[in-house]
């Protein structure tokens, strides 16, 4: 197993991650499936509080149907899947051709579709949430003002974001890990840890008002808190 390294990345420069849409697809594409195994949809008593800020957001997010709801970075399809057992509009979309397929294989029923959050294959003000849960964690911090504009471009007005992720450091550094290997699979995959302050400062420059955030201590064999921040576009 190659060794795991860890830095700060308070100075990162956009050049050095000017590939990371190709290395995140193509390791994700080499443990999809193994992902999939290590990760399968949870009950909703194992993280009560996350499940029920997806249920608040999917009632927000019924106020704007038929508007849909992306759910960006769909992974094995699980949140997509919860979405529409809530009664929500939702589709999949992915960066990885492989976690799409696992995903329509899966859950027949539901649409899956590959594609990138940074620059969605959407016309302006279609959608009525977007919802990115572990996902956002792989856009390098120079890249989040262009991401968050294209969440506000889609975004009809008064539509929510939600999104979830590991949270960085309680002094508000961002933190950074790449991973050469997991699951026995060679990778090159890089993860910024960022509080809920400071998506939401970043948010908020994109004209998404914020209108909750959230930290909780982990649960089980989670090693980092978890944060949630909930914004969405002036109506």
């Amino acid at each position: 197993m190659r060794p795991v390294t860890a830095e700060n990345t308070r100075n990162l420069s956009i050049p050095q991650y000017a590939d990371f849409l190709d290395s995140t697809r193509a390791s994700y594409d080499a443990i999809a499936r193994s992902y999939a195994e290590a990760f399968p949809d949870r009950p909703a008593g194992s993280a009560p509080l996350d499940h029920s800020l997806i249920t608040a957001f999917a009632e927000l997010a019924r106020d704007r149907a038929p508007a849909p709801v992306a759910d960006l970075g769909s992974g094995p399809g699980h949140i997509t899947a919860r979405l529409h057992a809530l009664g929500v509009p939702v589709f999949g979309v992915d960066l990885s051709p492989r976690m799409v397929d696992l995903a329509r294989r899966t859950h027949p029923g539901l649409r899956f579709h590959v594609g990138s959050m940074t620059t969605l294959d959407l016309p302006d003000e279609t959608l009525g949430g977007i919802v990115a849960l572990y996902s956002i964690i792989h856009i390098p911090t120079g890249h989040l003002a262009a991401t968050f504009a294209e969440f506000h471009r889609v975004l009809v007005p008064g539509g929510h974001v939600l999104l979830g992720f590991q949270s960085g450091s309680p002094d508000g550094d961002e933190e950074h890990l790449h991973l050469a290997e997991r699951f026995g699979h060679e990778i090159s995959l890089d993860y910024h840890w960022r509080t809920p302050d400071t998506y939401a400062t970043h948010l908020a420059t994109a004209d998404l008002d914020v209108t909750a955030r959230v930290l909780r201590e982990p649960v089980g064999e989670e090693k980092r808190p978890r944060g949630f921040v909930l914004a969405r576009r002036r109506p």
